[in-house]
């Protein structure tokens, strides 16, 4: 039996109403768990991006990936998983904190590189970016110190450029 990994899918889509619903139906039908999902315009409005994360065998999600191609308003299906690209998520961590706390959570905020976006009598809102094992060590600390809301966006991923060899003049 052929390994469930985890695989990151970048669909360019028209920018249309309905798309999303067709798309993520087409995983549904075959009895795929989104993980994650976002979307958003590019820079044409008229077309859109979503970052699909699943967990599935390689031949069925290959499948998969060939009928997503052949829905109408798909333009590209790329598994960026068999290639170097770069991924991130977005969190907001709300944590109740007493004010002789707060110097020991904005310490951790600072080791993960995250910012203190607001600030409450009895509460600090935290934001984290990153991959999703640094996200997700950030939230793991911030545990003892009582999260009381926390959002997370989903993973957006982007194709690394390719590495050029640069030839010096002779």
């Amino acid at each position: 039996m052929e390994e469930m990994k985890k695989h990151t899918i970048s669909v360019l889509v028209e920018n249309h109403f309905g798309v999303l619903a067709r798309v993520s139906g087409l995983f549904s039908a075959r009895g795929y768990n989104i993980i994650s999902l976002c979307v958003g315009e590019t820079m044409d409005p008229s077309i859109s991006r979503m970052t699909v994360v699943v967990r599935g065998d390689d031949s069925v999600l290959f499948q998969m990936m060939q009928q997503l191609n052949k829905l109408v308003d798909v333009i590209e299906v790329t598994d960026l998983t068999a290639s170097s690209f770069i991924e991130r998520e977005l969190v907001l961590i709300k944590v109740n904190v007493e004010k002789e706390q707060r110097s020991e959570v904005v310490e951790i905020a600072n080791i993960f590189r995250a910012n203190v976006v607001d600030v409450g009598p009895d509460s600090l809102t935290i934001e984290v970016t990153g991959a999703e094992g640094k996200v997700s060590a950030c939230v793991d600390m911030m545990r003892p110190y009582s999260i009381t809301e926390l959002v997370r966006t989903g993973e957006i991923a982007i194709e690394r450029s390719p590495k050029r060899h640069c030839s010096l003049p002779e």
